[in-house]
């Protein structure tokens, strides 16, 4: 293995990616990771340093999507020489994993999270955060893409014990089985068992809502106030600060990533998502009379059967249906605007040559 190689295993890198940079790269470009996106320009990293690359013209007019842009945890195929100021990007690599949403209000498309991370690490505060329903949302687009769960709650000094029992003890009622840290940056407990779990060369990112401590903790991890924070709330809560996403490497070689504080976290396309977030209920589902159960009021349902018995969460199913219509929902827009996309495209196309014609 070359030492280029095992330069950039330290930032992510595998035989996987290097199969596909074979592929997609041309001799006279190289491979980097992306550590930040400015507009329009993105922060790389690759076995050298840092360095800072845009997009190429026709890149830009093939991939007009935002989701076919790199974000943060790309690998991207990047020609720059010795005196160039900035890298031009030419391809995208495939992504193993990727973290995405809907985009926020009223559009029906996907908005990039981050790209190849092997964990996302979901956050949440104890005192007035914890919010199970949001908590099975985020598990659910988590999985979509293939990333491993992890659940941290925060601030357990501003709760009793008994408090945050009870909060666990809800988490695996409703079926959650990844696994679930607990720590206060006051106390400093959990902060080493978080620590533990970081190992070089993976890639974490960190998720939750505004104010739980995500930069906090990030900063502890570093072992420096790189990212802003604000003081606490008359309430005890945080302020949001992080703007941007980043690609940071730890001193023990992790990579996490920090993220702004997200309020909306609207699902799109994200059935598997839901398959493997709701793993006790799609089980039961398999022993429906019907195949196609909608699990809302057919005879023979077994899993309106074992909801009447008690056996799983009145609100655990009451949230996989909402999502589950709402996936769907989504997924039929987007299935809709992509095709009025492609006839408009045609269109475009189709009035060009009339107009070679005249």
């Amino acid at each position: 293995m070359s030492n280029q190689q095992l330069g950039l295993e330290k930032l992510g890198w595998d035989k996987w990616f290097e199969g596909l940079s074979i592929l997609q790269c041309r001799p006279i470009e190289t491979v980097a990771r992306v550590a930040a996106v400015d507009r329009d320009q993105l922060l790389l990293l690759n076995d050298g340093g840092a360095f800072r690359a845009k997009l190429s013209g026709s890149y830009i007019y093939r991939h007009r999507l935002s989701q076919e842009r790199p974000c943060v945890g790309d690998w991207v195929c990047v020609e720059k020489h010795q005196n160039d100021d900035l890298g031009l990007i030419h391809a995208l690599l495939e992504r193993k994993t990727s973290l995405r949403r809907k985009a926020a209000g009223g559009s029906i498309e996907f908005q990039m999270i981050a790209a190849n991370v092997d964990y996302v690490i979901i956050v949440q505060s104890c005192h007035f955060d914890f919010n199970l329903k949001r908590l099975e949302r985020y598990l659910v687009m988590v999985m979509d893409g293939g990333a491993e769960p992890y659940v941290l709650l925060t601030k357990t000094d501003l709760v009793g014990p008994d408090i945050l029992a009870t909060q666990l003890s809800q988490i695996r009622a409703v079926g959650v089985s990844a696994p679930v840290l607990t720590l206060s940056n006051v106390t400093r407990e959990g902060i080493d068992e978080l620590k533990q779990i970081l190992l070089p060369g993976k890639t974490y990112c960190f998720v939750g809502s505004s104010g739980v401590g995500k930069s906090t903790i990030i900063n502890e991890l570093i072992g420096q106030d790189m990212l802003e924070t604000k003081d606490v709330s008359a309430t005890g809560e945080g302020r949001h600060t992080t703007v941007r996403r980043e690609l940071i490497i730890l001193q023990n070689g992790a990579l996490v990533i920090d993220n702004p504080g997200m309020r909306e976290f609207g699902i799109l396309c994200a059935e598997d998502g839901i398959e493997g977030g709701f793993f006790d209920i799609i089980t039961l589902a398999s022993h429906c009379r019907y195949r196609d159960c909608t699990h809302t009021s057919e005879p023979g349902c077994a899993v309106l059967n074992a909801l009447s018995a008690g056996e799983i969460d009145q609100k655990h199913y009451e949230n996989y249906i909402k999502l589950k219509e709402e996936s769907e929902f989504y997924r039929m827009s987007y299935a809709e605007k992509r095709k009025k996309d492609r006839d408009f495209g045609r269109y475009i196309k189709s009035a060009k040559k009339d107009m070679k014609r005249d």
